[in-house]
């Protein structure tokens, strides 16, 4: 009998039970909301469902995955190596069309204008204490690009890593809620009804040009950017060429959800209670709501301007969509759109800036990483 209930104490001692906290309690909790949401309220389930999983399994204690070789320490090498977001930029690119942004070259300013968050919140973090860093870190859910806040908060703050992946997925889940009341703020009937003209039509050339161009000029501009734009550009060839189909096919269907998995999942495991249940947090949380919803402002008021400037031909609606959500923002700029004026259809002149949100973004980070390295 004393060796059983001995064993019975081994047993308890080395179980995850012994060391159980409050704060793992708490974080499971976290996890459970987050599968609700990502499962019930289709908040970006293929994002937020592995993430959230991740977080509960980060919680069990003595689970060794830090410290025994196997499955858990391949994933976290491939984020912190900087593996993941290149490949999921490859099927991003893969999946783009960037014609929209070709026909209309000057929607890559409303792109540019949609940062103005992301250094609205660096402002804002450094304000509140933390170090610049931290601050680029934070700032830069405003761009609404999960590869790329997971890619730069590895270089430049990885302790706050799952705090500003959290954040920039939900803010990107949440873009039909957040986007329309500030879309509808800044706005007038009158410029929400704008009809815009046909796009022209692009050539295969130009498509075939455009990534290569745009790979060689910012990857010699900001070195630190070339794999995310790199990959983000061959992908795209792949979906353009016309001889690459079954590389496309790969890259934007099997290769990317391989690679989200594996993402999100590491994302979540590095939600741990000791790590995440901090006041830093909760900063993050607002300073990435202040983020996101500074590029929205930024993109639809430098609409406005465009609006202005060309005598009413260009719907101010599609500022929205130069953050980096893609192709949800755009997809809200279409619905609100189309609620004041049925005949309206923004879809793919709006894409011109979601697609230019998703450059912007990388440049943003890459500016980031060139300054402060």
């Amino acid at each position: 009998m004393d060796a059983f209930v001995v064993a019975l104490q081994a047993v308890w001692a080395d179980s995850g039970f012994a060391a159980f906290s409050a704060g793992n309690a708490i974080m499971i909790a976290v996890g459970i909301i987050l599968l609700y949401l990502a499962f019930a309220k289709g908040f970006e389930p293929l994002l937020l469902a592995p993430i959230a999983f991740g977080c509960i399994l980060a919680n069990f204690p003595k689970t060794g995955f830090e410290e025994d070789p196997g499955l858990m320490q391949v994933i976290g090498y491939g984020i912190k190596n900087e593996v993941f977001p290149p490949l999921i930029f490859l099927g991003v690119g893969a999946m783009t069309d960037f014609g929209p942004l070709i026909a209309n070259p000057s929607t890559l300013l409303l792109g540019a204008a949609a940062q103005v968050g992301v250094f609205v919140s660096l402002m804002g973090a450094m304000a509140l204490g933390f170090n610049v860093k931290e601050a680029a870190a934070i700032g830069i859910i405003g761009g609404a690009d999960g590869p790329t806040a997971i890619y730069l908060t590895i270089k430049l703050a990885p302790h706050l890593l799952g705090a500003i992946a959290v954040a920039a997925y939900s803010y990107m889940s949440l873009v039909p809620l957040i986007q329309p009341p500030i879309m509808k703020a800044l706005t007038t009937q009158k410029e929400r009804e704008t009809v815009m003209d046909q796009l022209r039509p692009v050539s295969k050339f130009e498509k075939l040009a455009f990534p290569v161009v745009t790979t060689i000029i910012i990857s010699l501009l900001l070195p630190p950017i070339a794999s995310l734009m790199g990959m983000l550009m061959l992908g795209n060839l792949f979906r353009e060429s016309g001889v690459t189909d079954r590389l496309s096919d790969t890259a934007q269907n099997a290769l990317i959800n391989i690679v989200t998995i594996l993402l999100a999942t590491g994302t979540g495991l590095t939600m741990k209670a000791e790590s995440f249940l901090t006041y830093q947090t909760i900063l993050i949380i607002c300073l990435g709501l202040v983020a996101f919803a500074g590029g929205t402002v930024g993109g639809v008021l430098f609409g406005k301007l465009m609006y202005y400037f060309t005598g009413g031909k260009v719907n101010p609606l599609i500022g929205s969509a130069g953050v980096s959500a893609v192709p949800m923002a755009a997809r809200v700029s279409q619905v609100v759109g189309q609620k004041a004026n049925p005949a309206n259809f923004l879809l793919m002149h709006a894409m011109g800036p979601n697609v230019a949100g998703v450059i912007g973004t990388a440049v943003a980070a890459g500016t980031m990483l060139a300054m402060l390295k």
